[in-house]
C-alpha cells in the first residue's frame, strides 16, 4: 500500500473514532491515521477499543486500534469526569483495550483505566 493510500484510509478510520468519542465526551482530537509496521506505513486499524492514560494534566480517554495505536483522544480530565466518560464509552459497546500499554507515535504509555473503576 502506498503512503497516500494508508493516510486516506487511516484518516477515515480515525475520524470515525473521533466522532464516536466526541458524541460521548463533547470533545475529541484526532491523533494518528497511520502506523509503521515492519518499516511500512499502514492505516490504523478499523476496530476501536477504549483505554485510559494518565498525563501530568490528568486522565485521557483514548480510542485505539487492536495494536494499541491511538486514533482519537479526549482532553486531559479530572478523575471523576474521566470515569463517567469511560463508563459511557464502555456502555456504548466499545470494548476495553486488553493490553497494559498503548502507543502514541513512538512513545509507549501504560494504561490506567483500572484506576477509574
Amino acid at each position: 500500500m502506498q503512503y497516500f493510500q494508508a493516510v486516506q484510509i487511516g484518516k477515515q478510520r480515525a475520524n470515525k473514532a473521533q466522532m464516536v468519542l466526541f458524541d460521548i465526551s463533547g470533545f475529541a482530537m484526532l491523533t494518528l491515521t497511520t502506523k509503521k509496521i515492519d518499516g511500512k506505513f499502514v492505516p490504523v486499524g478499523e476496530e476501536s477499543f477504549v483505554t485510559v492514560i494518565k498525563t501530568d494534566d490528568g486522565f485521557v480517554i483514548l480510542l485505539v486500534d487492536e495494536g494499541g495505536f491511538t486514533k482519537a483522544q479526549t482532553k486531559a480530565l479530572e478523575k471523576e469526569e474521566a470515569k463517567k466518560i469511560l463508563d459511557k464509552v464502555l456502555a456504548s459497546g466499545i470494548a476495553e483495550f486488553p493490553s497494559k500499554e498503548i502507543k502514541i507515535w513512538t512513545d509507549t504509555y501504560p494504561t490506567v483505566q483500572d484506576e477509574l473503576k
